[in-house]
């Protein structure tokens, strides 16, 4: 027999990427397909599932097509993917309805319902988080409240990656870290809540059995096998959500080692061996993709978006990072707030939205791009004092994403956390990494050592002691700016929801 292969699937909001590694952890290649997100009316977000396993077909077909790799050295096929949907499926598995996805927000009176029959403090300390209409129980509320003829055909409720391994083996199941953005999963015990099923009439023959990541769900049927080029028998592990799939592509798994992702929006996250409930309800609780660990974090809403913005209006995409290079710390005494699309951790206010704090006529671009920079740092700041005030002992942050690869960005959060930034020998993308890993755990071609392995750390980024005392009063500066504001975004949320009911 060839030497074997790890397939990854990384089934994203844009489309799927398909990756191969070798025994070793080594990047063989990868493809993408992309597909499209309908927006049929305001706060709602939707997607063909069909589409999904169109994408599936494609990229596996095209990626053993490119590499050359014999079908029957595939050793498993493992899956990453977008969290919080809610796909309603028969008892054959045929979708019933298009897949609302994690960005709808369209469940709000039935995350209001999920707080007042199972108590908002109860859910945060036995699930993880807030009620929202985010998550998946409140979507499948509102599938009952409104598409009672397609509720009463549903078997199951889907996330994405456990759809696509249905198609894939005939089998149902889903993982710890999906089941954990339900608002129905308790993180202790690692099952369906019966209390809180039963305070929203539920059942969880209505859900797929939880599993750890690693698990083998079934195997690529002769069907599927026909639709992707693989062959039938082929192991398939039910994987993780993207974003727990992350923490693994970056060798997170050692309690209290933690990373920084910057990409549209961002988050820090640290790997703990049981959950961490925050008092204030600030951060939020995932499950890992390792079947023992717990994964903390708190999100920004924009981050990169949010520097994706500035450069757009300041200079029609031109790169600033250079002119704000040259700008001195504190941006000649300009503050940024990057709530352009509301927060989430800590504010969690919808209602906020970004400002400029002490703008000049001095200031320029240079000062006001790297003032947008570093307000994106002080919040997560923010998040990492949150995790540190009950996670103490981290050392050091990992970062990746699109927004990492700014050097001046490594080095403000470098000085504004005062910790070591770990730039990583990343091939391919984290999320890929991270479902590869757990694809080989399944099978045993791997062990969990080679996710920090192939996450190697190829430079450090010191923070500089004196422009971290600098940041300390700047940071102060930042929170309250935003205090300071909180009430005028209310007052400001008011005006333009009277000025769109009088219009």
């Amino acid at each position: 027999m060839s030497a074997p292969y790890i397939l990854a699937h990384d089934l994203g909001t844009s489309g799927n990427k398909a990756t191969l590694f070798d025994a070793e952890g080594h990047l063989i290649g990868s493809t993408f397909a992309a597909y499209a997100t309908s927006y049929p009316r305001p706060n709602w977000a939707e997607q063909n599932p069909d589409d999904w396993w169109r994408a599936i077909c494609t990229t596996t077909q095209q990626l053993l097509s490119d590499s050359g790799v014999e079908p029957s050295s595939i050793a498993a096929a493992g899956f990453s993917g977008m969290m919080m949907g809610c796909l309603p499926v028969d008892r054959n598995g045929t979708p019933l309805r298009s897949c609302i996805i994690w960005a709808d927000q369209r469940a709000q009176e039935q995350a209001r319902l999920v707080a007042e029959r199972c108590g908002a403090d109860e859910v945060y300390l036995r699930c993880g988080h807030r009620t929202s209409p985010a998550y998946c129980a409140p979507k499948i509320l509102w599938v009952r409240d409104h598409q009672p003829e397609i509720y009463a055909q549903t078997a199951r409720f889907l996330v994405p990656k456990d759809y696509l391994v249905y198609r894939l083996t005939g089998q149902f199941a889903t993982d710890y870290s999906d089941a954990s953005g339900t608002l129905l999963f308790d993180l202790a015990t690692r099952r369906w809540h019966q209390p809180f099923l039963d305070a929203l009439g539920l059942s969880a023959e209505q859900l797929p059995p939880p599993r750890p990541s690693p698990a083998v769900a079934g195997e690529v049927t002769p069907a599927a096998a026909a639709a992707t080029g693989l062959a039938p028998g082929t192991p398939v592990v039910i994987g993780g959500g993207d974003g727990s799939c992350a923490g693994i592509g970056a060798g997170v798994i050692d309690p209290g080692t933690a990373y920084c992702v910057i990409g549209t929006s961002a988050w820090i996250s640290v790997s703990t061996l049981a959950p961490v409930p925050d008092p204030q309800q600030r951060t939020m609780t995932f499950h890992h993709v390792h079947p023992e660990r717990y994964a903390p974090m708190g999100v920004m809403q924009l981050a990169g978006g949010a520097r994706e913005w500035a450069w757009q209006v300041l200079a029609g995409d031109a790169d600033l990072d250079a002119a704000a290079g040259r700008a001195p710390l504190g941006a000649g005494g300009l503050i940024f707030l990057p709530y352009l699309m509301g927060e989430r951790s800590p504010w969690w206010n919808p209602q906020a939205r970004g400002a400029f704090v002490g703008l000049a006529m001095p200031h320029n671009k240079a000062e006001m791009a790297r003032a947008v920079l570093e307000g994106v740092a002080f919040g997560l700041g923010q998040i990492l004092d949150c995790l540190q005030e009950h996670v103490p002992g981290i050392e050091a942050l990992r970062l990746i994403g699109g927004g990492g690869k700014s050097r001046l960005w490594q080095q403000i959060l470098a000085d504004v956390f005062g910790l070591p930034i770990h730039m990583l020998e990343l091939k391919g993308e984290a999320p890929s990494w991270g479902a590869a890993v757990a694809a080989g755990v399944g099978v045993g071609l791997y062990d969990w050592s080679i996710a920090a392995a192939r996450s190697q750390v190829v430079e450090i980024v010191e923070p500089d002691a004196g422009r971290s005392r600098q940041y300390e009063e700047l940071r102060a500066l930042f929170r309250d700016s935003y205090l300071a504001l909180e009430p005028i975004f209310s007052r400001l949320a008011g005006l333009q929801s009277g000025s769109t009911e009088a219009g």
